[in-house]
């Protein structure tokens, strides 16, 4: 019966020391989760910051999308001015040209007529 005694003391204990082991680690699985509740945090909190920046980015580019069209009338108002501007200044630039022609062909002709009357004169004189 000493022996039977023994037996039980001896399980006794076993069963006592797995108990120990199991508590000691669920006591490091309890301790490694608290741990990592910080760390679920600030990724939560990365995550929600990503959120947040990408609402900003989505309704910036709405605004950005709303301005442009808003702008749309009247940059083309500016287009057709600069438009006409330029037409303008091209027909200027044109009647120039033409003033500019219709000159030279004056001073040619009077150069020419100089020229005829003075070979006249040198062919009268001689």
């Amino acid at each position: 019966m000493n022996g039977h005694k023994i037996k039980m003391k001896a399980s006794s204990l076993f069963l006592t020391k797995i108990k120990e082991v199991k508590a000691y680690h669920t006591a490091q699985a309890r301790k490694a989760s608290l741990r990592k509740i910080p760390e679920q945090a600030m990724l939560a909190e990365v995550r929600r910051m990503v959120e947040e920046m990408q609402t900003l980015n989505r309704k910036l580019e709405e605004t950005e999308a709303t301005i442009e069209e808003y702008f749309k009338p009247i940059d083309r108002e500016a287009q057709i001015i600069m438009n006409m501007q330029l037409e303008g200044e091209e027909k200027t630039m044109r009647e120039m040209m033409k003033a500019m022609q219709e000159q030279a062909v004056l001073e040619k002709a009077a150069a020419e007529k100089m020229a005829k009357m003075s070979s006249a004169d040198a062919n009268y004189l001689n």
